[in-house]
């Protein structure tokens, strides 16, 4: 885990961005399509912690990111090369655009500042979407990965972020996936190769403390 100074001079709100990923009502709201992983997130007060770290993140002045997944009601346009693809097609609830299930869930606050990416294809919220664009228009030096899942989307969007040039922080109590003995895991023999590793009260300290 980095030094509080060290955390500090990553996280200068001029030049870092807050990412939440897929943290909507079908995925982890109480009418989850994927009900294990809601539980997880919910559960393990990961979902309360990202919620803590993007209003933290407003109160300083640090741009916000929400990245949606969701589909056409016709499919147009979605991937179906992958099992993970066609198993969500026949799932329960689906991430259709215009309804509810891709919405922002509680308890997670939008505002107008933030931005709401969508995307209708593939597995990560930064690859083929507008994030990249975005962060880069923004300046950011450093990007705040949080949300689900540690399983595919979390990865993905660390390693495309710093394939990107981007440094990459994963508050490690705010990224949830499923079993929950994975995640834990992915973080010692995967994420920590690659990203910065930290917790939501040190990030939150380390914000608060910040000269003014």
């Amino acid at each position: 885990m980095p030094s509080y100074d060290q955390l500090r001079e990553l996280l200068d709100p001029a030049t870092t961005v807050l990412l939440t990923v897929e943290c909507q009502q079908g995925v982890v709201g109480p009418a989850s399509a994927l009900p294990e992983l809601a539980k997880e997130a919910r559960s393990s007060g990961v979902l309360a912690n990202v919620a803590r770290l993007v209003a933290g993140a407003h109160a300083c002045g640090i741009q916000v990111i929400h990245a949606i997944a969701e589909r056409r009601p016709d499919g147009r346009g979605a991937n179906r090369n992958a099992r993970l693809f066609r198993a969500a097609e026949r799932l329960p609830v689906q991430q259709l655009s215009g309804t509810t299930a891709v919405r922002v869930a509680a308890p997670i606050e939008v505002t107008e500042e933030d931005f709401v990416v969508r995307r209708l294809h593939g597995l990560s919220p930064i690859q083929g979407t507008d994030v990249d664009a975005l962060l880069r228009n923004l300046g950011c030096r450093t990007l705040v990965v949080t949300g689900v899942s540690a399983n595919v989307a979390i990865p993905n969007a660390v390693f495309d972020a710093v394939n990107r040039g981007y440094t990459a922080v994963v508050p490690t109590d705010a990224i949830a996936g499923v079993p929950s003995e994975y995640t834990p895991a992915m973080i010692r023999h995967t994420l920590a190769l690659v990203a910065t590793l930290t917790t939501t009260a040190d990030l939150l300290a380390a914000l608060r403390v910040r000269p003014a």
